[in-house]
């Protein structure tokens, strides 16, 4: 009947198109559909009739019945889960009304999965297989259990999402299926450790440990599993295989800086072994030759996240049941838990900041890849081609690392707020030093960014403001010991090879940026005298040749201003013996009786009559 396919199909197309509500519609759609074909639809004008219920003859006879019951308690399932999403956004959350609205819905789910199960219980009418009941008790575990949740009920919640999970396990290891795999990630698991969180038992206790511990003790239920996986219920020997090699390893002390404490605390203990057994699957995938890509290594971190969270939630717990008991801050137990807590709050923000040094690339984002590109094909040919990124996305690509760069800074400075450190100046020189190390990493990403803008000056500004901050790391860390190698995961620690690498990097970019910004100044200045000789209108340069093209916007002066024009040559040649220029003094021709010419002096005789005007004519 393949139940459990045809509910997960229906709900990877409501993920398709969006809601929960759209699911539901689409569901009474399916739902009329059904009824049509197995002619128990209400005719269209005709009177409405009570549905008779289902039997087991009815799924004898067309398992389209079965799908019928699922239909209808798939969709009261919707309707609760398309309420929940409209309210958990709103600032009062799931108000009581609300809630008791989700609660009805989901009960009528449970109702017909659970008519459902009965109907098919009945083998010899049905013909259902086990697989087939097991795979329709699951399904209606998981309702109830989403049921109790909303109930805040939650040993039955815990309960039933047991009863989901074992079943789901031992259904896929038998067919080797994800999508049973898939119900477990969500929403068996999450809400399973929810429920456990609520009843207080600690993180540390595995999920299947308590699927195991809260699986009902139902003979033939227990039968019907063990008959898929005889070890999904008994997995002593493994487990007590595993108990001795832990026994071993768990640490009785924990150091901090210059003081060792013992670990009286069991619960704390077992957190810094998961701990160590996570640091060093970290070591082995980040060392193999498949965990290549950023965020592949960043994924790795995950598991050792959530153990040192462990062990700090552990750590605080006992805190707090020692403060409950009136334990004064004096004890030495008190002063021993917060020196563990130190530790262990330190160590997660260090496997903190190494997930983010793995996300910003190789040599903690100092080194880019010039030739970042990525394959497109053409449409006309099937080859792919190499084309470089754009701007947009490489200033994206620095946006992001800028991002990482500073949660790394945060978490530097939430260290300085736990217990001990303020009064070590010692250590707080250190995280100084580290802190100017990612803040040289910061300048020099911003730097690049304003780089791709055309804006060297800037960028020149911030490679020196990142080598002041990359000078005061190395000062402090040249004299501090190289504890890290090539093999160990990225965390906190910074190696003097890597500020060294830093200190020579940022020296030849600065060279470089200074080099451009003199070049761009150069430039700036020809170009300021360039245009000083262009400001002469065009009509004025006819003689030149414009080598640098026509400024078409300066081809004359417009209005035109008022300017001295030279006289025609012709006026001072008419003139020339009517003006009495300095320097020069008059002469007067005249012709004699006999023909023979006479020059007159100025003391010589004037004529009785001048002539006045040009030529002879005036008055």
């Amino acid at each position: 009947m393949e139940i459990t396919k045809f509910v997960l199909s229906g709900r990877e197309k409501a993920k398709l198109y969006g809601d929960s509500a759209s699911y539901r519609a689409q569901l009474s759609n399916r739902i009329h559909n059904t009824r049509k074909k197995l002619g128990i639809a209400t005719k269209p004008r005709a009177k409405y009739a009570n549905k008779s219920p289902v039997t087991a003859e009815d799924i004898a006879s067309n398992h389209e019945y079965v799908h019928l019951l699922l239909l209808t308690s798939e969709r009261a399932w919707a309707n609760a889960m398309s309420m929940r999403e409209i309210h958990s956004t709103e600032k009062k959350g799931i108000t009581g009304s609300t809630r008791s609205h989700i609660i009805s819905r989901l009960h009528k789910a449970v109702v017909h999965a659970t008519d459902l199960l009965r109907l098919l219980n009945d083998r010899q009418t049905t013909g259902a297989s086990d697989l087939d009941i097991l795979e329709t008790r699951a399904y209606t575990a998981s309702l109830t259990g989403a049921m109790e949740f909303e109930k805040q009920s939650w040993d039955a919640c815990v309960r039933s999402y047991s009863e989901a999970r074992v079943i789901y396990t031992a259904l896929a290891t038998t067919t080797k299926s994800d999508m049973f795999k898939d119900l477990l990630s969500d929403p068996v698991d999450p809400s399973l450790r929810y429920g456990a969180y609520q009843l207080r038992m600690p993180r540390t206790v595995a999920i299947s440990t308590i699927a195991r511990k809260f699986f009902p003790l139902d003979p033939g239920l227990i039968s019907q599993v063990e008959k898929l996986d005889s070890n999904v219920l008994n997995d002593q020997p493994a487990r007590a295989k595993t108990e001795t090699s832990e026994l071993e390893a768990i640490p009785k002390t924990i150091s901090w800086r210059s003081r060792t404490v013992d670990l009286e605390d069991a619960a704390i203990a077992t957190a810094l072994v998961s701990v160590n057994t996570a640091s060093k699957k970290l070591s082995e995938t980040l060392a193999s030759e498949f965990t290549t890509q950023p965020k592949d290594r960043a994924a790795a971190y995950d598991s050792i996240l959530i153990a040192s969270q462990d062990a700090v939630d552990a750590t605080k717990h006992a805190i707090d049941e020692l403060i409950a008991e009136g334990v004064g801050q004096g004890d030495k137990r008190m002063q021993g838990l917060q020196i563990t807590r130190t530790a262990v709050s330190y160590d997660m923000v260090s496997w903190r900041i190494g997930r983010n040094r793995v996300l910003v690339g190789e040599g903690d984002g100092s080194t880019i890849n010039s030739h970042e590109s990525r394959p497109r094909k053409k449409k006309d040919t099937k080859s792919s081609v190499l084309k470089e990124e754009g701007t947009g996305r490489k200033l994206a690509h620095l946006r992001e690392k800028v991002v990482l760069y500073e949660a790394i800074l945060q978490s530097l400075d939430s260290i300085k707020e736990l217990p001990g450190i303020a009064g070590d100046t010692m250590f707080l020189e250190e995280l100084d030093a580290k802190y100017s190390y990612f803040q040289a990493l910061k300048c020099l990403t911003i730097a690049r960014s304003h780089a791709l803008l055309s804006h060297p000056q800037n960028a020149l500004a911030l490679l020196n403001r990142a080598m002041e901050k990359c000078a005061t790391a190395h000062s402090y860390l040249s004299s501090s010991e190289d504890t890290t190698t090539d093999s160990s995961p990225p965390n906190i620690s910074i190696s003097f090879t890597e500020v060294q690498y830093l200190r020579s990097l940022l020296q030849g970019e600065l060279q470089h940026y200074r080099a451009l910004v003199e070049l761009s100044n150069l430039n700036t200045t020809a170009q300021k005298s360039q245009e000083g000789t262009n400001r002469q209108p065009l009509i004025e340069r006819l003689h030149e040749y414009p080598a640098h093209g026509i400024d078409l916007n300066n081809l004359v002066s417009y209005p035109p201003k008022l300017e001295p024009v030279p006289v025609k040559p012709l006026f001072f040649d008419a003139a020339w013996n009517y003006i009495q220029y300095p320097g020069r003094e008059p002469k007067m021709v005249e012709i004699g009786a006999r023909g023979a010419v006479k020059t007159a002096t100025p003391s010589s005789e004037q004529p009785s009559q001048q002539k006045k005007g040009w030529f002879g004519f005036g008055r």
